[in-house]
């Protein structure tokens, strides 16, 4: 009793704190695409995926007694997270290609590309939900998800590692533009695994399925991704993070060189 009323409170708090600041940053971005005439339409569909998020959160608080509204809730926030982690791999993906295939990125990326990209994000998880929550058991449909949600963590590596192995060849990115891109990919690697991966783990291993602490921490890391997701806005900010990105690989490169020194 005393585990749900502090999961009530935290769930309380998320919202109250993550509906508006979702809004704000969807707005600020918006605004952003118009001053600057640049798309990043997966930042601003993994917001719009946060917001659904939200609002099935905001759902299961008010909702205490009607299962049938709960269960819609549940379900809805479970295809939010879908699309959150797609469109994660969206943004991975296209910082890696900035890095990686910076010419091929430059003529080949279009707005109708994003967009398809962007609808297929948004159908896909929604079929596979559908599909095996209605045709199979619960417990099935749940293990079969969260496999489905495991596949991008290979990819969010993959991503990073490529990244900062071809950043030293890539002439055609300003420094500070490839700052931002590796610290993008670093914070999706670190959500996914922080906050995503407990609960596919839960889910997946049928050991912890009657774990309740483990269920309901791994749950709550999941509704803090909304505001996890808001530090994406942040990174498109040209100023303070580039003066923050720009100091923490300036004490890098002076701990290195007091090493090598020190050899």
């Amino acid at each position: 009793m005393y585990d749900e009323f502090i999961t009530y409170v935290a769930t309380c708090i998320i919202v109250s704190i993550g509906l508006p600041l979702t809004l704000v940053a969807i707005y600020a971005v918006y605004c952003q695409v118009r001053k600057d005439h640049v798309a990043p339409i997966y930042i601003i569909n993994l917001l719009i995926s946060d917001l659904v998020q939200l609002c099935c959160l905001l759902v299961l608080v008010i909702e205490l007694k009607d299962w049938k509204k709960r269960q819609i809730a549940y379900l809805t926030h479970d295809y939010g997270v879908g699309v959150s982690v797609g469109f994660m791999v969206c943004v991975a993906l296209e910082r890696y290609l900035v890095i990686a295939c910076p010419l091929w990125y430059r003529f080949k990326r279009t707005i109708k590309i994003s967009v398809g990209v962007s609808v297929l994000v948004w159908v896909l998880p929604l079929v596979v939900l559908l599909t095996f929550y209605f045709w199979v058991k619960f417990n099935v449909a749940v293990t079969i998800y969260s496999a489905f949600l495991l596949l991008p963590f290979p990819l969010f590596i993959f991503f990073l590692a490529g990244t900062l192995k071809a950043l030293s060849a890539t002439v055609s990115v300003p420094s500070d533009e490839k700052r931002r891109i590796v610290g993008i990919l670093v914070l999706v690697l670190l959500i996914y695994t922080l906050l995503f991966l407990p609960r596919i783990i839960f889910f997946l291993t049928r050991s912890n399925m009657y774990n309740r602490t483990f269920d309901n921490v791994s749950f709550m890391f999941v509704k803090l991704s909304p505001l996890a997701d808001l530090a994406f806005y942040v990174f498109l900010r040209k100023g303070i993070i580039d003066k923050l990105l720009a100091s923490v690989c300036c004490c890098k490169i002076d701990s290195n060189d007091e090493s090598s020194s020190a050899v």
